[in-house]
């Protein structure tokens, strides 16, 4: 164990943010395993999934871990057995899916965001709310040049999953796709399907939200329950509210799919037939991503510049972070910097 320390958060009782589940510490940093590398954190993205597993919305996969998943940081230390692709002092990206087993029947189909042995940064181990964290070479990314650490980190996740939801949701080209909720992962994804043509319409609770919704070219924005202004070809549900189903799915024309992007959703009220699904509309929903999703996605990126409102936070002060995202304060992407 490395003589170094660190400043790190734990979520050492998870539950309602009220009740103080995060603890800020000093602990040491730990060294690198066989096929890990030690990566210096310079930014970390704040991520709804974060909360979940701060308020025990997700079960505890790792007692007292250290929530994060957006990483942008500095590789400093190279386990023994990583190979050549990677060097010290690398500019690297460290996203939720940490481990894939890469024998089972979805590994081996190219799906390995279904793999059963799949385990993530910031729930089966410790993530990146804090100035150091270790991680599985093979599944850290290289990071496209022209942004700010800042304005990655949300790329990580919330860019990644919004574009693997993208292509769940079956967008036909041209198609008019709506957006549930427009927080940091929607707010890169409407970006994404504007610039592959796409008109976009936001439902959203927050008046920032929308706003920054039609500054970024959408063509309407209303609130989160309202009926869009035409029907939809596709939806995304970002909101991790079950009650938005229906609404979402009578918004959408006939053979539309409503994508739900979340690794939580509160209940789904019951579903009319006839008015919510009949015409071959359907509902999908978005496990986590592939390596092959965070490639394309950051290759993406680094071809069609992406305006990413990142709102600072000193590393300090994410307790504040979260609280802010669950109150709907954001407008954008909240990231911590240590």
């Amino acid at each position: 164990m490395s003589t170094h320390m660190m400043s790190a958060w734990r979520a050492t009782s998870p539950g309602p943010l009220t009740t103080r589940p995060l603890e800020y510490v000093t602990t040491a940093v730990a060294e690198p395993g066989e096929d890990e590398v030690l990566v210096a954190v310079t930014a970390c993205g704040v991520c709804r999934t974060d909360l979940h597993v701060t308020e025990g919305d997700l079960p505890v996969h790792r007692p007292h871990v250290t929530p994060g998943h957006e990483v942008v940081g500095e590789v400093v230390g190279i386990g023994a057995g990583v190979g050549p692709g990677i060097a010290v002092g690398d500019r690297v990206g460290v996203a939720w899916l940490r481990h894939t087993c890469g024998r089972c029947r979805f590994c081996v189909r190219g799906a390995e965001n279904l793999c059963p042995d799949s385990r993530y940064t910031g729930w089966d181990a410790d993530g990146g709310y804090a100035e150091f964290l270790t991680a599985p070479a093979d599944y850290v990314h290289p990071l496209p040049s022209g942004y700010s650490d800042p304005e990655l980190a949300p790329l990580l996740c919330a860019g990644i999953i919004g574009y693997r939801s993208l292509l769940r949701a079956q967008l036909p080209p041209g198609g008019r796709l709506g957006i549930y909720g427009f927080g940091g992962s929607a707010h890169i994804t409407a970006q994404v399907a504007l610039a592959q043509g796409a008109e976009v319409h936001v439902m959203t609770r927050g008046r920032q939200a929308r706003e920054l919704a039609l500054a970024l070219g959408a063509t309407s924005a209303q609130g989160a329950a309202h009926p869009p202004p035409v029907p939809l070809d596709a939806a995304i549900l970002f909101a991790p509210v079950g009650d938005l189903v229906p609404p979402a799915l009578e918004g959408l024309d006939r053979g539309g799919t409503l994508a739900i992007a979340g690794i939580h959703l509160s209940d789904v009220p019951a579903l009319n037939y006839q008015r919510h699904l009949f015409q071959e509309r359907q509902i999908r929903s978005v496990s986590s991503n592939t390596r092959a999703d965070a490639r394309e996605f950051l290759a993406f990126a680094g071809q069609h510049r992406i305006e990413v409102t990142a709102l600072p936070y000193p590393l300090d002060r994410a307790d504040g972070a979260l609280n802010d995202l669950k109150s709907g304060r954001i407008a954008g992407a909240a990231v911590l910097l240590p």
